[in-house]
């Protein structure tokens, strides 16, 4: 199911040609997004979608989700996360799963210059964890704009996935994200070199050893066992009070399943979870074509939708 949701053809002719967006979100950083914006944005509900590790703003499960969106009256935002998309230039830092204030900045910035009533956030795997982070970020400062959050296969407990893509059933999935981790890395360190030093990389075989050796030490976290701590949702799910969909599937190969099913996900009101026996990572490719092929991405529309004054009006 997992290799089916990567591969399967869709086709995406009903989302327009976006226009391009940088966002501010340090000192130092901008991320860019590709919009897709209604005649009168501030009439339509907005949603921004943040794809997972190694993906970018055109990762097809983006542009899916955001092709229903669009058809369902939301703006859209497909978001690349920091590096991704080409974008190394435009930050001297590295992306990892601790960063969830640049979707904060996202949100802030679009409620206040944008004058957007209602803004929902999106995420998947890595992006999932970045999402449900900021949710409660958000939560906290009672943001009236911010209307709620929908992610799939959300990576919350990182350790838990480090483990679980480490087993030997996983070595292709682990093999192609560590090959492009290193790669990504490697450009970093053609355009920062005073930056960004080899730190054994040679050496690094896996996710685990790849934020060890790289991602902990450069992002502030010290080693792989404190940035997975600090930086996993599942710290913070009580803090969410916005509406909240979380979906994920029983036999995704890189999620455990018990990992999603948190006490202090099941506690919180304000979440809702969803999860069928089957579904893979991220995938989800149903029987039925049509609107319900990609079952999870019409899920995300369909929550959004549901909690829009401006939609039910």
């Amino acid at each position: 199911m997992t290799l089916a949701g990567r591969f399967w053809r869709r086709g995406l002719q009903r989302l327009p040609h976006p226009s391009e967006r940088l966002f501010q979100v340090a000192a130092d950083t901008q991320i860019l997004a590709h919009c897709h914006w209604k005649p009168e944005p501030q009439r339509h509900p907005t949603l921004v979608v943040v794809h997972g590790l190694e993906g970018s703003s055109a990762s097809r499960y983006v542009q899916g989700t955001a092709e229903k969106a669009w058809v369902a009256g939301f703006n859209v935002l497909r978001m690349n996360q920091r590096n991704c998309g080409g974008t190394e230039r435009l930050t001297p830092t590295l992306y990892n799963s601790g960063l969830s204030g640049d979707y904060c900045a996202v949100v802030r910035e679009l409620a206040g210059r944008d004058a957007l009533p209602e803004i929902f956030l999106a995420g998947f795997s890595m992006g999932g964890n970045l999402v449900l982070k900021a949710a409660a970020e958000l939560s906290d400062e009672k943001l009236a704009a911010f209307r709620g959050a929908a992610v799939v296969c959300p990576t919350m407990h990182l350790a838990a996935c480090s483990d679980a893509i480490h087993q030997r059933r996983n070595i292709v999935y682990e093999r192609y994200f560590v090959r492009n981790m290193k790669r990504r890395y490697q450009h970093k360190m053609e355009l920062f070199p005073e930056l960004f030093p080899r730190n054994g990389l040679e050496r690094v075989r896996s996710i685990r050893e790849f934020d060890d050796a790289v991602t902990a030490p450069l992002c502030g976290y010290g080693n792989a066992v404190n940035y997975y701590d600090r930086a996993s949702a599942m710290n913070v799910l009580e803090k969410i009070r916005v509406p909240t969909l979380v979906i994920t599937a029983q036999d995704d190969p890189m999620v455990p399943y018990q990992s999603v099913r948190q006490p202090a996900l099941l506690a919180n009101p304000d979440i809702t979870l969803l999860a069928p026996e089957h579904g893979g990572h991220c995938a989800f490719v149903a029987r039925s074509g049509g609107e319900e092929r990609f079952w999870a991405e019409s899920r995300i529309v369909e929550f959004c939708r549901f909690q829009s004054h401006l939609l039910s009006a």
